[in-house]
């Protein structure tokens, strides 16, 4: 019996930003500590040679890419942006609350979006390694496809600042899941909050609404 031939995904979430600042979520940069995630992550990959590295267009994601693989221009596929709420700035804050930390719990029913984009890429004979540096969500949902196979979301996999995770997948799309969320300017996550992302970013909403009341 012959091995499989596999290529390889490392896939990314954006370093950290800072959401209630005054930008448009869209809009928003890495912020100090963001680009320091990025270093890091730049420093472990740093004898990957990719063959393609894409992002989703979002300043954010390609701040990141551009800090990781300084030599090489990213790709934007804006088909690959995060999931939007909308302008939440008008809702009640219970309503924010259940937006924000509640997004991603349990088994959620996924539709098209993302997945097209990853069965295209995974078409393209081109590459062998290849670098996506996406959001959150995004990343749930390719790495929920790499875990079962399935068309389904699965909420529970966090997805920190600067992470990285890393999927083999062979010709038959079948993948290999290698590694997921390893943060490597916090490799044990000793220093990572208990909160979930969501949870975090609950947070962040309260402290942005008392400094603008």
């Amino acid at each position: 019996m012959s091995s499989p031939e596999r290529r390889r995904l490392y896939l990314m979430r954006h370093a950290q930003v800072r959401y209630f600042d005054g930008r448009h979520p869209r809009e928003v940069q890495l912020t100090e500590i963001g680009r320091a995630q990025a270093e890091a992550a730049a420093a472990a990959l740093i004898g990957v040679a990719f063959d393609r590295v894409i992002t989703s267009g979002l300043p954010r994601t390609v701040e990141t890419a551009r800090i990781v693989v300084p030599n090489m221009l990213p790709e934007r596929n804006h088909a690959l942006r995060e999931i939007e709420s909308g302008d939440i700035r008008g809702l009640d804050p219970d309503v924010v609350q259940e937006l924000m930390t509640a997004a991603f719990r349990g088994t959620v029913p996924l539709e098209t979006k993302f997945l097209p984009e990853l069965d295209a890429l995974l078409a393209d004979a081109g590459w062998d390694v290849a670098l996506l540096v996406l959001h959150g969500a995004v990343n749930r949902a390719i790495l929920s496809r790499a875990a079962t196979g399935e068309r389904v979301f699965l909420g529970g996999f966090e997805q920190s600042p600067g992470c990285i995770n890393v999927l083999d997948v062979d010709a038959g799309g079948a993948f290999v899941v290698r590694a997921v969320n390893h943060t490597p300017y916090d490799p044990a996550h000793v220093s990572a909050p208990r909160l979930t992302t969501m949870e975090q970013l609950w947070q962040e909403y309260l402290d942005s609404r008392q400094r603008n009341p």
